[in-house]
């Protein structure tokens, strides 16, 4: 039976329809949407719940010429289906495919490239100055989520925004996520209400009286709790934005097309910085995802009637972190854990139930996790920030000044750390070893199994002094090596010795530099493997007594090729040094082994050119 959907190749076909028949297509797309990701993996609850704001937007703005930015970009796959690229829908995520971002690559009507939260508002202000300055009608519209709106860049593009009357339209998706509270004057004005007398009398004498009301009375007392609530909620961003100068227009129904078109187009027609606030539902139109958002935010392929992920038997970095940290945390309870909106990609789930007062989730904000771990290191405490390696880079200058120049005891477990495959260029965690390694007073591990992430993360906290970074990738931990050394400062171990080629490795990259020597030792290669362990400090003793007998050093890691450890031992080598790194280009996506096989990473490439290199010094 043919469908709406298979009648929408651009924007220009949805603004045919009427409300009834958009209705009809936000039902088919939502199909489409679980049918695909259930394929292909993907953000799921995310893009079920904006199918009608995208379909509303599209209605009322022409993207050819008009701008919509998409904050992080992940909820952007309706937005991609109607405008030419449902055929290609199949190969969301995966290489040469479409990316499950914003991509200006693709398509017109993707105007910027997006990855990482709380950035649209600054993009889509740019469009609208430049628009200014070129007498355009053109309109720029940014979609952020709450959650987005946790972080500070923010608010310093709507306090720019509203400074001026250039017209600019935010739509605000609200899908339950708590927007700062206790700010500004109404936040004030309530704390003096909640503490006026006649206002606790009145209070109490209404509450008595619904008590006393038989059957109805204290469902009634939570209504009304809950209804005072939202309606707090509600002032608060009012007048919070509109004392940043921005017309604000809602809460509107996300879900109700009509009411959303018309909204859309009354804020266009004002001409003004507007703030359009929706109220949505996560993970909309499927019950797997309405009753669990947080799994269903980012997911591996499942069985759409189950909902179920073919879960892996193999615990991973992850894991292994937030079953440690807890351990730890047991017999000291100066141990304090801090996620930027990740408790549950991080692996800190376990340790938020068991320590909920050492526990903090800061909100999509590593640049204010960074300094307040810096605050609490200062005060004794010992703080771990659990965080994604693409997203501390946005900390950056938090982790230079606010930690590393007051030598600053704070640990930072960087998870995703090297390639994650399918997220893109935007998501890659290839640099941290780069914006680390200059860093004053910095510590660097990378563990090599689960149990040295273990000792590594003991020895972090209890042995070391100033920064302490342990990055780790996404990955299973289970390795198994012949050897017991125990986790010191700034000492590598030796996982195989060999008299022609020394290959050092930090971290898993191990694994592959183990493989590559026993491809070598078939051709009469016999090659020595280091695990370095620390970057910074590096093992420079052990490295000069396993490379003075060597024709070839060899350095791997999974960082991009400038900086690192290629750089480190450059430092201290005088010879040439083969160094196996991610080039210096963005990432695409793709799976992770490909990746890794294309920046000749994977075994096989090592081992053939260091076999090259043997033969031209031998030749």
């Amino acid at each position: 039976m043919k469908k709406l959907l298979d009648d929408i190749n651009s924007s220009n076909d949805v603004k045919k329809l009427n409300i009834s028949q958009l209705e009809i297509l936000s039902a088919e797309i939502r199909e489409f949407l679980i049918s695909n990701v259930s394929k292909c993996g993907g953000h799921l609850s995310s893009n079920l719940g904006a199918v009608e704001l995208t379909l509303a937007l599209h209605k009322v703005f022409d993207f050819s010429k008009d701008k919509i930015v998409w904050d992080v970009g992940h909820q952007s796959y309706t937005h991609k289906i109607i405008t030419g690229r449902r055929k290609q829908f199949n190969t969301l995520r995966q290489k040469d495919g479409i990316s499950g971002f914003p991509k200006t690559e693709e398509s017109e009507t993707d105007a910027f490239n997006t990855g990482h939260s709380s950035t649209s508002v600054s993009a889509a202000l740019g469009f609208a100055k430049a628009f200014e300055f070129e007498k355009s009608s053109a309109t720029a519209v940014a979609v952020i989520g709450d959650g987005a709106l946790t972080g500070g860049m923010a608010y310093e593009a709507l306090n720019h925004a509203g400074s001026g009357k250039t017209p600019l339209i935010v739509v605000l998706n609200d899908n339950g996520m708590s927007i700062s509270q206790n700010v500004g004057g109404i936040s004030n004005h309530l704390e003096k209400l909640r503490g006026d007398a006649r206002y606790i009398s009145l209070k109490v004498r209404v509450k008595n009286a619904l008590n006393d009301l038989p059957v109805f009375g204290k469902p009634f007392i939570r209504l009304m709790r809950g209804s005072k609530r939202l309606l707090k909620k509600i002032l608060l961003q009012k007048k919070l934005f509109e004392n940043m100068g921005l017309e604000y227009l809602g809460p509107i129904d996300g879900h109700d097309l009509k009411d959303l078109i018309t909204s859309l187009e009354y804020a266009k027609s004002l001409a003004k910085p507007v703030i359009v606030h929706t109220i949505t539902q996560k993970g909309k139109g499927y019950i797997h995802s309405e009753t669990d958002p947080s799994s269903f935010h980012g997911i591996s392929a499942f069985d759409p009637e189950t909902g179920l992920v073919r879960a892996s038997q193999k615990a991973s970095f992850s894991d292994v972190f937030g079953d440690e940290i807890v351990n730890l945390a047991k017999n000291d309870s100066s141990i304090i854990a801090i996620t930027a909106a990740m408790p549950q990609g991080t692996g800190l789930e376990k340790f938020a139930k068991a320590f909920r007062d050492r526990f903090f989730d800061v909100g999509i904000a590593e640049q204010h996790a960074v300094t307040f771990a810096a605050g609490l290191a200062k005060s004794g405490l010992k703080p771990v920030f659990a965080v994604y390696s693409t997203f501390l880079q946005r900390a950056y200058d938090q982790l230079l000044h606010d930690i590393s120049l007051q030598n600053l005891h704070a640990v930072f477990a960087i998870d995703r750390a090297g390639a994650v495959g399918s997220d893109g260029e935007t998501h890659q965690g290839i640099y941290d070893l780069s914006y680390l390694s200059h860093i004053p007073n910095m510590t660097i591990m990378a563990p090599l199994s689960g149990d040295e992430l273990r000792e590594m993360l003991s020895f972090a906290l209890f042995e070391c002094k100033g920064p302490v970074a342990i990055r780790y990738p996404k990955d299973n931990a289970e390795f198994c090596i012949d050897q017991n050394a125990p986790v010191e400062l700034g000492k590598g171990t030796v996982l195989r010795q060999g008299k022609d080629v020394l290959i050092v490795a930090l971290g898993t990259m191990a694994k592959e530099a183990l493989k590559a020597a026993e491809l070598l030792e078939k051709d009469g290669i016999f090659a020595s493997v280091m695990n370095a362990r620390f970057l910074k400090p590096f093992d420079k003793n052990l490295f000069d007594k396993l490379s003075a007998s060597c024709k070839v050093v060899a350095t791997i890691e999974d960082n991009c090729e400038i900086g690192g450890l290629g750089a480190a031992v450059s430092d201290i080598y005088d010879g040439k040094i083969l160094k196996f790194a991610y080039p210096d280009k963005p990432l695409e996506m793709g799976s992770i082994a490909r990746q890794k096989c294309e920046a000749g990473l994977d075994s096989a490439s090592i081992a053939e050119k260091i076999k090259k290199a043997i033969g031209d010094k031998l030749g």
